[in-house]
């Protein structure tokens, strides 16, 4: 029998404000076995841009990446965001470690060609190293990774977390039974934004376009979907998106099948 493997990527205003972060923490902490903490911080990459004077461009939930918003998401994303959620977690007691897809080489990607978008230092993933995260999580560690990754020739480039919360599902399921859970603000995806109780129990790809074409899903949404589509197709057992109440309280929100 596999053992079970728990991967929850959160991002949105979780990460961004202290409160909030502590009850996620909390949720994420008392979960019993393996587990990887994905983590965004977006808002506070676009803070500190506008602070230092570089224009944040965002297309479908994608953020454009030249030269110097890669050295802020660098900095944001695996260093101060990273490491407070790692300080979090020593806290409660969780052994955490603080990764970049650079550190042990877990997460290799090439720059993104250029076509009708230029999207810069925009990484998409070709290579998980499946036995360094495995090692780790074996000996007890909690691995908790920023979206930088790094393309094996001495450059970082900013990769989607929500793609690589599903890629590390995708290469680790063939070891674990596998849940991927998709932690942001709302209780769920929702049919109405002004409506916390529309939420959409369950998603399949037809609806999924349909949702998509009419607006109710849009930005940052449409990759994370993408990506937990994608996950589920490459093995993996249940794909969820809720708070972070739900991770606690059996997995409530929208649950995506094929």
């Amino acid at each position: 029998m596999r053992e079970h493997l728990i991967i929850i990527k959160v991002g949105g205003q979780i990460v961004e404000e202290e409160s909030s972060l502590r009850t996620l923490l909390k949720d994420f902490s008392r979960i019993a076995g393996g587990k990887i903490l994905v983590h965004g911080g977006g808002k506070s990459a676009t803070a500190l841009a506008e602070k230092l004077g570089i224009e944040t461009k965002i297309v479908d939930g994608r953020r454009i990446t030249d030269a110097d918003t890669l050295k802020v998401t660098t900095m944001v994303y695996a260093g101060l965001v990273n490491k407070n959620i790692v300080a979090g977690l020593q806290a409660l007691g969780n052994n955490a470690i603080g990764l970049s897809g650079a550190d042990l080489d877990i997460i290799r990607a090439v720059k993104r060609p250029v076509g009708a978008i230029d999207y810069g230092y925009v990484g998409d993933i070709n290579w998980v190293n499946a036995q360094a995260l495995s090692e780790l999580i074996d000996t007890g560690a909690v691995p908790v990774i920023a979206p930088i990754t790094h393309d094996g020739k001495g450059s970082l480039l900013n990769t989607n977390a929500d793609t690589i919360a599903s890629e590390l599902a995708r290469t680790l399921c063939g070891k674990y039974e596998l849940r991927l859970i998709f932690c942001f603000e709302k209780q769920g995806v929702l049919m109405n934004e002004a409506d916390e109780k529309s939420i959409i129990p369950e998603i399949d790809p037809v609806l999924f376009e349909e949702l998509k074409a009419e607006g109710v899903i849009s930005g940052g949404m449409i990759p994370k979907l993408e990506s937990g589509f994608n996950a589920l197709r490459r093995g993996v057992k249940e794909v969820v998106v809720t708070n972070a109440q739900g991770i606690s309280g059996g997995l409530r929100g929208t649950r995506l099948v094929l």
